[in-house]
């Protein structure tokens, strides 16, 4: 494990209870559904990186199956505690999916992930998708790639972005949209919302 990794697991392991109770009630629905209408009824979803599994809990809700993954085990043990799910405890670069998903679902999750480490590990669970299977992810807009109060962040605008799945033959872009933040007091910082879909 890297430096970087190690700090940015130990920032949420350190701040879990904080970080549950700032994003576990934060609206997202209109993502949720977003990703949830293009899927089959009853489809197979990855959370990577659920965090207080606040998008789990909603995609159970909603009928799905969902597998969840995170690297701290704190927000594990909180998002077991939310969902009643066997919450994995893994690093991205580590973690195997078992079988094929309909959607993969990486909200604010993969952004920890440097650059140079990025097309490896979103090629990596592109081939998790069965075909046509949608691929979320969501990263700050911006250009930083580094250490930022206490995590590590890689930001990327839409030129980076597009950039990036040139180099995953198993990805096509579908949508990229900016949104601004959803959390109260901080709608001026922006998001990069990518929908992909397997070739």
């Amino acid at each position: 494990m890297s430096k970087a990794t190690e700090d940015t697991i130990g920032y949420y392991d350190g701040n879990a209870a904080g970080f549950v109770t700032g994003t576990v009630n934060v609206e997202f629905g209109a993502l949720q559904k977003a990703f949830a209408r293009r899927l089959p009824e009853g489809g197979r979803i990855l959370d990577l990186g659920c965090g207080s599994g606040r998008d789990s809990l909603a995609f159970l809700k909603a009928g799905f199956e969902v597998d969840a993954v995170d690297g701290s085990a704190q927000m594990v043990r909180a998002a077991s505690e939310l969902t009643g799910l066997p919450v994995v405890h893994a690093l991205f670069a580590d973690y195997e999916p078992e079988g094929l998903y309909d959607g993969i679902w990486a909200c604010s999750s993969l952004l920890h992930v440097p650059a140079a480490e990025l097309a490896d590990v979103i090629a990596k669970y592109a081939r998790a998708l069965v075909p046509g299977g949608l691929f979320y992810l969501s990263f700050r807009l911006g250009n930083h790639d580094g250490m930022r109060n206490g995590r590590w962040f890689t930001d990327l605008d839409e030129s980076a972005f597009r950039n990036l799945v040139a180099e995953i033959p198993e990805l096509r872009i579908e949508r990229i949209d900016v949104t601004s933040d959803v959390r109260p007091g901080r709608t001026d910082e922006k998001w990069l919302n990518a929908w992909c879909s397997h070739s």
